[in-house]
């Protein structure tokens, strides 16, 4: 069957088996006809014939139609289940790949290699020259003295060469910490006193009602004179100026010493401003 199938195809076994399934249906019906005309002509004749020939119940094949019906489903079923279970086939061109060589791969072992360590740097030890000794020399100075002397000659005296003091290249250090540190004479009180005597408060500070500190700083020279006076913090208003000019007004100081040695020293002082 399957075999019939696939040369033939689906479609035309199902036509056959249907025209087949109808041909035998046909061929049924007309042996029953014929079988029931002969009863019907054996038994009656005329009128009587006639009817009986419709109901008369040997020759009534619709008494078979639940038999027709129950072969129709079950042709109809097989005709289904051949029609599921058919295989169909893509007719596909085999390709030839041809003959596939395999090469074996080979393990290579790889030796193990010691690095050596890097040569230590050579050191090149420096030559030394021998260098001569220095000869002497040794010249004879004739000098010609006469052999006999006047006791009454005079011998001037060489004129006195004056010494020249090398200039000082070297810029002198300003110190900040020193053994005997610079300071007033009668003491930091003292002085204060007299910054209050010296100094005048500004205007403008008393009308807007400005006090506080004013932080200055200045250096002290080796001859106690103050220098390099500027102003740290502030508090303006005309304060920072004041503080500055009454400075620049003020005494020479004792200077610091460093070693026993007069030395430059920077210092930083504050200097109040209060409304009375």
């Amino acid at each position: 069957m399957i075999s019939i199938l696939g040369k033939l195809g689906i479609i035309p076994v199902i036509i056959i088996l249907v025209v087949s399934f109808l041909v035998l249906i046909q061929l049924f019906r007309f042996i029953m006809n014929k079988v029931g005309t002969d009863i019907i002509a054996g038994k009656k004749t005329g009128e009587e014939k006639r009817i009986l020939v419709k109901k008369y119940n040997d020759v009534d094949i619709s008494k078979y139609s639940w038999l027709f019906g129950m072969i129709g489903i079950s042709f109809s079923m097989l005709v289904v289940l051949v029609a599921l279970e058919f295989p169909s086939y893509e007719e596909q061109q085999l390709m030839d790949l041809g003959s596939l060589d395999f090469d074996d791969e080979e393990m290579v072992d790889i030796p193990v290699t010691q690095q050596q360590p890097p040569p230590p740097p050579k050191v090149t030890v420096p030559q030394i020259v021998q260098v001569p000794d220095e000869e002497e020399i040794e010249d004879e100075i004739e000098i010609d003295l006469p052999e006999e002397f006047d006791d009454e000659a005079v011998i001037e005296e060489a004129p006195e060469v004056e010494e020249v003091e090398e200039e000082e290249e070297a810029v002198e250090e300003i110190f900040e910490i020193v053994e005997d540190p610079a300071g007033f004479p009668g003491g930091m009180g003292k002085f204060y006193k007299w910054v209050g005597k010296n100094m005048k408060y500004p205007s403008q500070a008393k009308r807007m009602g400005v006090e506080g500190k004013v932080y200055v700083q200045f250096v002290v020279d080796k001859d106690g004179t103050l220098t390099d006076i500027k102003v740290v913090r502030g508090i303006g208003a005309g304060c920072d100026e004041a503080a500055i000019n009454v400075l620049k007004k003020a005494p020479k100081w004792k200077p610091g010493k460093q070693r026993g040695r007069p030395v430059k020293q920077r210092m930083v002082l504050p200097i109040s401003f209060k409304l009375g």
